[in-house]
């Protein structure tokens, strides 16, 4: 790889560190309780196509005191290996799930939303490019 590529990586890279730093501080309060995992999963439920609401019913609110834990770990964690650059192939992976559990819950894995927003398929498209990067560990 050019020294540019090297360098747009490492870019990328330390942007989704910050990216996920952020988003999981926003949820630091999960720690305490899942209450407000488990209010949004409720609320999306009203929305939910059929596929979204088995998995809300199912999977997702059942699993909400686990998953409040899961994802604010999983957020700070990608974004630590981003930010350091050690094990960010290992990181990049769950983190995709993580990403794609979020809009299949949402409802919005197949949506214009999913297309059209910044925290869609730009993380998703980013989040691959890191995993596949020859250069990472």
């Amino acid at each position: 790889m050019s020294r540019k590529v090297d360098w747009a990586f490492i870019v990328l890279r330390v942007g989704m560190g910050v990216f996920f730093i952020f988003e999981g501080l926003e949820k630091v309060s999960w720690l305490g309780s899942s209450e407000p995992l488990a209010s949004a999963l409720r609320r999306w439920m009203e929305t939910a196509t059929p596929a979204g609401r088995w998995y809300l019913e199912t999977i997702a609110i059942p699993g909400a005191p686990v998953f409040a834990r899961l994802v604010f770990f999983g957020e700070i964690a990608t974004g630590l290996s981003f930010l350091t650059g050690k094990m960010t192939r290992i990181a990049a992976i769950p983190a995709i799930v993580m990403v794609v559990n979020f809009y299949v819950a949402h409802s919005q894995i197949f949506s214009y939303a999913f297309l059209s927003q910044g925290d869609g398929l730009p993380v998703l498209g980013s989040l691959t490019a890191i995993a596949l990067n020859s250069k990472n560990k």
